[in-house]
């Protein structure tokens, strides 16, 4: 289908009353059809979200900082060394529907900066506030992010650029960073990047040096650097390659840097002010996914199978401590102060563990963990080139286990690896099996396993889920294939090349029409992962697969899209356009438009709601009974 020929174009003008009938029509149908299953599902997802969870830790001079989730609210914690914790901050005293999507803190402790949404949309509300009082001492709206407060009040701060051009005329999306004082803003870095370049703002543990990343796309980056109170100052200094790198810290008038330029898993280089770099730590077999120095350590995190393992050199590269916490699992961002290191470790079972790391020594400062009868397992099949694929099996122990939900998400060097998913704990209980397949395009074997799944290579992805299904049916299983975002291109492409692997279809805030995904609102900073529709030869290989262009007429199995009005990063009309053209060739699939959520999420209630008639058209399509609360506890 040619764009210009695209009947359901009027399906992008989500605002018309026209397009608010005709979603609204199948939303209500859908949610009617799944309300029995969902209704009983209800409680049970209540009991997970009930559990806390924590989304981001900081640390300062004075104490350690987590955002954690409850079934209540999101809140900003302060947590004391014997895991004691005090409330800073509530989403509820911020509004109804809020959520805290991220936050920093001032070296001494004393002032949060914190972003905040309503109904999960990228743009909102940042503050200034401080950690005593509790009065904000300063507010901007917009998408607001990487904000580094100084001593005496002013602070710098990246703007994204989603909608209007920038103060230098580039047209968006992109950034700029800006110095604020006095409740005036000064661009102070940024000027004259293209379009869809990107720009990370963090300071060196002394708070004496600016690190910035530059990044175009996400296979590519430049790190700058220079003197923090001096924004004049900062400049280039390492990158300008086919490679990503990204900085660590400054230390001992060093500037240490993550550099993937070589086999593509990443090597820690040494740079002074000329740029001259002395390799540290050496590639090493699996890949690096991030990096903090702690008491003239260098603390690094990397991938074993999807799994993280913590590495510990000294500074001039020599081995001290290798670590890999059980049960397998994932972590966060390492946050450090210079004397300690901080991060969030989760699993399947796993809601959290936040670790303190000092003398060597793993403390765990607070946690939470599932009780059951669960198993946690590591499965291998081959792609269709011999390309070995891993995935991880989630379900209860000792069971003949013939039901399978199976994720994926394959695409902008972003890893699937065990985190706490507290919908699908239900649906483990009652016997449903949980695969997450690591698949190219993704980072958990490196920067060329990225590669191998992106623009015209993105077919490899497809086929790595096709072989992961396959895999599954051999072995007499019923699948329903499960995506968000990239992930749900990743489904609707299954879906529309080989629906005979799939019993359901699971697509969420997807990615569909591959010819018209950069007129739609930040759409085009994805044309560096994917191909750019306006050139003739990217454009063949996007048709060739894109999953709206792809849909004919054959038999389907039962499809359920899932969208949220307040997504302003995919939009909607991806699953509204999809889900009309399913229905042009005699298909029926569900659609639920979620009011009160956007892409980066929403409150545990709403989230409840819209999981527990997602996880019933999972339990419809599979033939699962949901069981009383009571028979499981």
């Amino acid at each position: 289908m040619a764009e210009g020929v695209d009947s359901l174009l009027w399906l992008e003008s989500i605002q018309r009353p026209k397009v608010k009938a005709w979603f609204s029509k199948r939303d209500k149908a859908s949610r009617k059809l799944l309300r029995k299953l969902s209704m009983k599902l209800i409680p049970r997802m209540q009991r997970y979200y009930s559990i806390p969870y924590t989304l981001q830790v900081r640390t300062s001079k004075n104490g350690h900082f987590a955002l954690q989730r409850s079934i209540e609210a999101f809140t900003i914690n302060k947590i004391d060394s014997d895991g004691s914790t005090m409330k800073l901050v509530c989403s509820k005293d911020l509004g109804k529907d809020v959520v805290i999507q991220r936050f920093n803190v001032s070296d001494e402790g004393d002032r949060l900066a914190l972003s905040y949404s309503f109904a999960g949309s990228d743009e909102g509300i940042f503050r200034i506030v401080n950690v005593q009082t509790g009065e904000v001492a300063d507010e901007l709206r917009g998408q607001i992010d990487d904000a580094i407060m100084l001593n005496d009040g002013r602070y710098f701060y990246g703007r994204f650029y989603a909608k209007e051009k920038t103060p230098d005329g580039v047209d968006p999306p992109a950034v700029r960073i800006f110095l604020r004082e006095a409740g005036k803003d000064q661009m102070v870095f940024g000027k004259g990047l293209p379009t869809s370049h990107f720009i990370s703002l963090k300071k060196d543990q002394q708070s004496s040096r600016a690190l910035l990343t530059v990044s175009q796309g996400w296979t590519r980056s430049d790190v700058y650097v220079g003197k923090l109170e001096n924004p004049e100052t900062w400049t280039l200094l390492y990158g300008k390659g086919d490679f990503i790198t990204w900085p660590i810290d400054y230390v001992n008038g060093e500037y240490f840097t993550a550099s993937f330029d070589k086999g593509g898993m990443g090597r820690i280089l040494a740079l002074d002010m000329n740029g001259e770099a002395e390799e540290i730590v050496a590639e090493q077999p699996q890949p690096l996914q991030g990096a903090a120095i702690a008491e003239n350590k260098i603390v690094a995190n990397y991938l074993a199978n999807a799994s993280s393992v913590i590495e510990s050199f000294t500074l001039d590269g020599k081995r001290v401590k290798k670590t890999k916490p059980e049960p397998p699992g994932f972590l966060g961002p390492l946050e450090s102060n210079g004397n300690q290191c901080v991060f969030i470790y989760e699993s399947f079972l796993i809601p959290y563990r936040i670790y303190l790391l000092q003398k060597g020594k793993l403390t765990v400062l607070a946690s939470e963990e599932i009780r059951g009868d669960f198993a946690v397992d590591d499965l291998w099949t081959k792609s269709m080139d011999g390309t070995p694929i891993h995935m991880f099996r989630v379900g209860k122990r000792n069971k003949t286990l013939r039901k399978a939900l199976v994720w994926g998400y394959g695409g902008f060097s972003i890893a699937l690896t065990p985190q706490f998913y507290p919908y699908v704990m239900p649906y483990i209980e009652d016997g449903g099996t949980f695969i997450v397949a690591n698949l190219r395009g993704g980072n958990e074997f490196g920067e060329k396993w990225h590669r191998g799944g992106m623009r015209e290579k993105k077919q490899n992805v497809f086929d790595d889920f096709s072989a992961v299904l396959e895999f599954l049916k051999k072995k007499g299983l019923k699948t329903v294939g499960y995506g968000i975002s990239n992930g749900g291109l990743l489904i609707g492409a299954i879906l529309t090349q080989r629906p005979e692997l799939l019993d359901g279809a699971l697509i969420g805030y997807p990615v569909l029409d591959m010819l018209r995904f950069h007129k739609l609102l930040i759409g085009k900073a994805w044309v560096p992962e994917y191909g750019n529709p306006d050139d003739p030869k990217d454009a063949q290989f996007l048709a060739e697969y894109s999953p709206y262009h792809s849909i004919v007429e054959r038999k389907y199995p039962p499809v359920m899209l899932f969208t949220g009005l307040h997504d302003d990063r995919v939009h909607p009309a991806h699953a509204f356009k999809f889900a009309a053209k399913l229905e042009e060739v005699g298909s029926s699939p569900l659609l639920r438009v979620e009011t009160k959520s956007g892409h980066s999420g929403a409150t545990p209630v709403t989230k409840i709601a819209e999981y527990s008639e997602i996880m019933a058209f999972v339990y419809e399509t599979l033939g699962m009974n949901v069981k009383d609360a009571e028979s499981i506890h």
